[in-house]
């Protein structure tokens, strides 16, 4: 009998991926370990190996649908050779109960008895209900597993995410309440109103677009997929969970400048380009052991401030895809040197599409350097969990005052964006001059480098 192939956890954080691109066809002899399928997960492109030997009977989920971890995506039967591999589809097809062939994503080890579907979606929400209309609440509701999981095809989930649709509301016309893809369409016709009402807790309603008459040609729609998905859920979950607030300052980096430019040929000689970041992100531990609750994070659930003693910070990349953001962990324990060499590494290999799920996970403090783009300042998304981040900008030679008189200085504007639940405007300030203080004197942080 054939054996599923679940779409593992990838980490600890990741309750879902979408399905980029099936690496092999049905009926294809597959190796173990061989590449199966892409995944997009957080951000990061993963080729997902084969647990089994055999013959690839089936694929369960197409290209572009987003399912939960524990999901089973295919069917590779261990016995069949690539001659067999029909008859092996035609067995399974038959022998399969008519349930179990039906059951795309019941076995879900995330999902606890106490925790509901919405909960899962939206962690945030601190188990805030969200109130329902009556019409909502007098319909029939979906069938759900043991675990509370409402029982749902992949297709029918994804097309309720894009409807707004919250699919616990959803009566389900399969077996034992299962929703189907037509459930999902009739709720959303029948019920306008209740199915805005319906996105997931704390969400606004989604937007519908309207086309100006006449100008349908002149469009073009492009489904919302792979990363940029994943970034405006990001982005979403920023605006809607922190209380954003800026805090701008500029620092005299004339002599960072000149650091950079005697120490560059020498990291060029050890292999290694030499950027500015290294000697922000230096600066910037240093004012985070000075102001710890900027190196934080609020459990809403639990309520709770989350104090770190670890100086995991993360990097805002631009790559074709979308802006993905590795995490360089243990800044505080490495060299500029070994800094300039990780980040290097971890920005090729990010514009690549190379980094794994753990690499883009578990910062405690961003930064996003535009400078090579141009631009006076920026007010940066927070990459939430974080409570700040740091946006640097261009260095620019200005005239300044100094010692009473104008002189030109190579001049740096920063800024911080931080979240007001937990940062007061006060520390955010103090904590930008820190940091400025830091960069205006770099070789202090050469002399306390590790």
């Amino acid at each position: 009998m054939p054996k599923e192939v679940l779409l593992p956890e990838l980490a600890e954080s990741v309750v879902e991926g979408e399905i980029l691109k099936w690496l092999v066809n049905e009926g294809d002899v597959v190796a173990k370990d061989q590449p199966l399928v892409e995944v997009m997960t957080d951000k990061v492109t993963v080729e997902l190996p084969s647990p089994f030997a055999g013959v690839l009977v089936k694929k369960l989920v197409n290209e572009g649908d987003v399912v939960p971890v524990e999901t089973p995506i295919a069917l590779i039967d261990e016995s069949a050779g690539a001659a067999a591999a029909p008859e092996a589809a035609a067995a399974a097809a038959q022998s399969a109960p008519p349930e179990e062939a039906e059951d795309r994503g019941e076995r879900l080890s995330l999902f606890k008895p106490d925790k509901t579907e919405a909960e899962v979606k939206n962690p945030f929400a601190g188990g805030a209900k969200k109130p329902a209309g009556p019409a909502v609440a007098e319909r029939p509701r979906a069938g759900t597993n043991k675990y509370g999981r409402v029982l749902a095809v992949p297709a029918a989930r994804q097309l309720a995410r894009e409807l707004g649709v919250d699919i616990a509301q959803v009566p389900g016309s399969g077996p034992n309440g299962r929703v189907r893809v037509e459930d999902v369409r009739a709720y959303a016709e029948q019920a306008p109103a209740a199915a805005a009402t319906a996105a997931p807790a704390g969400f606004p309603p989604p937007v519908a677009y309207r086309t100006p008459a006449g100008y349908e040609e002149l469009e073009e729609r492009v489904p919302l997929r792979g990363m940029r998905r994943i970034i405006a859920q990001q982005m979403m979950a920023s605006h809607l969970y922190t209380v954003r607030t800026l805090v701008v300052d500029e620092a005299d980096v004339t002599e960072l400048v000149a650091l950079r430019r005697r120490l560059k040929e020498r990291a060029e000689e050890a292999g290694v380009k030499l950027s500015y970041v290294p000697f922000i992100f230096k600066a910037a531990v240093e004012a985070l052991k000075k102001f710890p609750v900027v190196n934080s994070s609020l459990d809403d659930a639990r309520g709770e401030v989350v104090l770190k003693k670890y100086y995991h910070l993360g990097l805002s990349v631009a790559t074709d895809a979308g802006l993905v953001v590795p995490v360089i962990r243990d800044v505080d324990r490495k060299t500029i040197l070994e800094l300039a060499a990780e980040i290097g590494d971890k920005v090729a290999r990010a514009r690549a599409g190379k980094l794994t799920p753990d690499e883009v996970t578990g910062s405690s403090f961003s930064v996003t350097s535009v400078g090579n783009l141009g631009g006076l300042f920026s007010f940066p998304i927070i990459n939430v969990p974080d409570a700040a981040i740091l946006g640097v900008h261009t260095i620019q030679k200005r005239p300044v005052v100094k010692d009473d008189a104008i002189v030109a200085r190579e001049m740096l504007y920063l800024s911080l964006s931080f979240d007001h639940r937990l940062v007061d405007g006060a520390e955010a300030t103090l904590f930008l001059r820190e940091v400025v203080a830091r960069l205006e004197d770099p070789y202090w942080l050469l002399l306390h480098a590790v």
